[in-house]
């Protein structure tokens, strides 16, 4: 028995009996408790799975996303196992079976040409599909579908035939001319080898059918005949095994089920009473004869070899597969394709063009619009698609309508094959792709805000040259710089910066605020000092340079800013905001962004958005990105956009589900993108007013940061706090001294105990306005008292100067805690 139904009656037969009965058929999906149900059936073949995943993987190797699957009923639904397996193996690829052609069976058709007939042309209508697939069919079905497919243009150019091993293993017996109007069909086949044996059984083969048979031209086996001849040799050689003691049916099952040899069909070797898998070949049928192209592994995909090395498959079914497909040898498809792969699909003709649906009006006529008396559109995104089409490997007849209605008509009318294609500036939406196929988005699209611009208050203008960050590292620099000052000054005994606090802070204070307008006079006694003040200065100078600098542009250049930056200022001052007539706008702005429906305004035109703003009609505006650079390119000195954005999918054009030509538009979209056609374009048809060639002023002039600072506040620290330690570890080490000397003396000059180690600094700081000690002083508690532990090395200015002024005094004043 060949189809599975015949094989499971005759098997009840055979189990009632106990004779165990050959079949060269299995169910395409084996039933769980097969062999507990019919103990005694051996199968003389595999189930479809490997079958179905194969036409899968040459299904996602050419890049077919529909298919079309025929095949001829039976009175028992045979194929329904095979049709889940395909279906399934079709989703993992990313396809699916767009429609299925089911032909009666042959035997109860009175005229199956004009049901086969019939059949095609309703599929010519329903689907735009043409990747073929057939399951299952009788001879003399198959032969009138074939002739009939030719005669209608479906055995042609851009179609692919895919048939199943059951329809290949008719090839060796088919007639030439069956054979040849099935030109350029891919079949899968059960492989055998051409070994000694399979080679003498040939020669007689032929030997005999040609003396049967004398209008025969084909005398080659079919995979029928080899499996018999093999079925034949396995029962023989199992009754030999058993041998004339024993004619138990069960142990000649068993002998014939443990059987394990090369046939000519290859292995035979049984597992769960079914023959294992065999390997899967790939043949092209060319003129009067096919040819083999490939090997189909399970676990490697396509290869040349049967043992290919484990990693080097050059495709498989879970692989990404190049666009020249994953067969090795050349391909004969039906039609002259000049080389490339079949699209799969209906592709247009002169005679039937590509019907490509086109927004009548638009919001903004840069776009896309049909001018009054032309019958063809003009427009950014016209000019992109034909672009794209001056680059396709093939030619594109084509028409265009007019549809004056919402967009998401548009995508309605190619979701029910109205039109084949919708071109315009189409926002890609997670809604619409439910029903088109789109393109690689050809410009980017979100929803911005626009806004008027208003005068900004100037008041207190002249703090924004710098940031708040800015301010404050600047007053921290300066208090630490004039610390510094004030701290090495004292010490060298400057006039300017000794006496009581307060006055020594005030005059340090003066001197570094002079500074930063070049007008200090003060002298300078310490060449730390002056260190020290050269970096301030050298800050100061870039400080004041660069404050100069960016509030004189803040000044000059036209100060506007917008009324409100955040949508939700709108909605919570109940304000009115427009949008452009795409219906998704307003719903967006309904159902995600909050607004209430009567605070929405449709705006049909671009030129009606300013007189909406100045009529107060509108406070704000939302259009997507494309759009909103059209808008300002034209009114920047007037209106402006705010930052934060909402993206979507961008602009695209929308075919078909599973249309080829939406992949090979996004490809070409890719190319125009990377070598900047598509920015061309753009300043085409884009390009600013005069009024707004130049860059926009409002936008340039910003509030200078820390940044561009840092680098010189961390020198000028540097080298201040550098200073500082040189003159204050000399200090604490001669402090530290004295203080020890003055412990071992155990007395000061009034007679009591030493003061602690930090006494003789805080002492000397606090009595700085008191004259200074000559270094001759006649005591050691006098020395101390004034500060004589003060290196002579930072006093070659302050001592002359003591001197002068004290000549005449016999002694100084020391004034004790």
């Amino acid at each position: 028995m060949d189809n599975w139904e015949e094989a499971a009656l005759v098997a009840n037969i055979g189990n009632q009996y106990q004779i165990p009965i050959l079949s060269f058929a299995t169910p395409a999906i084996t039933p769980p408790l097969t062999t507990l149900r019919w103990p005694f059936l051996i199968r003389m073949a595999s189930d479809g799975s490997e079958q179905m995943r194969c036409i899968a993987a040459l299904v996602r190797c050419h890049n077919w996303r529909k298919v079309v699957v025929i095949y001829e009923d039976n009175v028992y639904g045979g194929e329904s196992g095979n049709l889940a397996l395909l279906s399934e193996a079709l989703q993992e690829v990313g396809s699916e079976i767009e429609y299925r052609l089911v032909l009666p069976p042959f035997s109860l058709s009175t005229d199956p040409e004009d049901v086969v007939q019939h059949e095609l042309i309703k599929l010519q209508k329903d689907t735009e599909s043409r990747v073929f697939i057939v399951l299952q069919s009788s001879l003399p079905m198959l032969t009138c579908l074939f002739r009939e497919a030719k005669n209608m243009g479906l055995v042609g150019r851009d179609t692919a035939w895919i048939v199943s091993n059951s329809v290949t293993s008719f090839l060796d017996s088919m007639d030439n001319s069956v054979i040849s109007s099935m030109g350029g069909t891919l079949g899968i086949q059960t492989y055998y080898s051409s070994s000694s044996s399979y080679q003498r059984f040939e020669a007689q083969f032929r030997k005999i059918f040609r003396a049967e048979y004398l209008d025969e031209d084909n005398f080659l086996p079919g995979i029928q005949a080899l499996r018999a001849y093999d079925s034949i040799g396995m029962v023989t050689q199992a009754i030999e095994k058993l041998g004339s003691d024993s004619s138990s049916p069960k142990m000649l099952l068993n002998s014939v089920l443990g059987s394990d040899f090369t046939g000519l069909t290859g292995e035979i070797h049984f597992k769960d009473a079914m023959l294992s898998q065999a390997p899967i070949l790939i043949v092209n049928v060319v003129g009067k004869k096919y040819k083999e192209l490939d090997f189909w592994l399970p676990n490697f995909g396509f290869s040349k070899t049967l043992h290919p090395q484990e990693g080097k498959e050059r495709c498989s079914n879970s692989n990404v597969c190049n666009n020249t497909g994953c067969l090795a040898g050349p391909v004969i498809w039906p039609g002259d394709l000049n080389g490339r792969n079949p699209k799969g699909w209906a592709m247009p003709t002169n005679a039937k063009p590509l019907r490509i649906v086109v927004p009548k009006r638009t919001s903004f006529d840069k776009f896309v619009t049909f001018r009054t008396g032309e019958a063809l559109p003009e427009g950014f995104c016209i000019d992109v698609f034909n672009e794209v089409v001056e680059r396709l490997n093939y030619s594109l007849p084509h028409e265009f309508f007019e549809h004056d209605g919402l967009y998401d008509d548009m995508i309605e009318g190619v979701y029910n094959k109205t039109y084949d294609a919708a071109i315009g500036d189409i926002t890609i939406l997670a809604e619409r792709t439910k029903y088109v196929e789109f393109t690689q988005p050809y410009a980017e699209s979100g929803l911005s805000m626009i806004v008027p611009l208003e005068n900004e208050d100037a008041t207190w203008i002249f703090t924004k040259p710098f940031n708040l960050e800015m301010w404050i590292v600047s007053g921290a620099i300066f208090i630490y710089t004039m610390l510094i000052v004030w701290f090495l000054e004292h010490q060298s005994s400057n006039p300017e910066f000794r006496g009581p606090w307060k006055v020594q802070i005030e005059n340090a204070l003066w001197f570094l605020s002079s500074s930063l307008f070049f007008i200090h006079a003060e002298k300078l006694y310490s060449n730390f000092t002056r260190i020290v003040v050269v970096a301030w200065l050298c800050v100061v100078f870039v400080l004041t340079a660069s404050y100069t600098a960016n509030l004189t542009s803040m000044l000059t250049v036209q100060r506007l800013e917008p009324k409100f930056s955040e949508y939700k200022n709108y909605q919570i001052n109940h304000l009115t905001v427009g949008c452009d007539n795409d219906s998704f706008v307003q719903n967006y702005l309904e159902k995600v962004l909050g607004f209430q429906t009567e605070k929405i305004k449709i705006i049909d035109h671009e030129n009606d958005y300013p007189t909406e703003f100045e009529s107060n009609n509108i406070a704000a505006a939302f259009l997507e990105l494309p759009y909103e650079k059209v808008f300002l390119n034209k009114y920047c000195e007037r209106y402006t956009s705010t930052e934060g954005t909402f993206r979507f999918g961008g602009f695209g054009f929308a075919f078909q589900k599973g249309s080829p030509i939406a992949s090979d538009f996004s490809r070409v979209i890719l190319r125009l993108s990377e070598k900047g056609t598509l920015t061309t374009l753009e300043e085409r048809w884009f390009a600013p007013s005069p009024e707004c060639s130049t860059t926009v002023p409002h936008n340039n002039v910003e509030s200078l940061n820390l940044r561009s600072f840092k680098g010189i506040y961390i020198v000028s620290a540097t080298i201040s706090t550098i200073c500082f330690l040189l003159v204050l570890i000399p200090l604490v080490r001669n402090s530290r001294n004295h203080q020890e000397a003055n412990i071992e003396g155990n007395v000061t000059p009034s007679g009591k105990s030493g003061s602690s180690k930090g006494g003789g600094i805080s002492k000397y700081l606090y009595n700085g306005d008191k004259t200074r000690i000559p270094r001759r002083a006649s005591t050691f508690a006098q020395a101390l008292d004034t500060d004589v532990w003060v290196s002579s090395r930072w006093e070659r200015v302050s001592n002359s100067d003591n001197l002068e002024n004290h000549q005449d005094s016999s002694q100084a004043e020391i004034e004790m805690p």
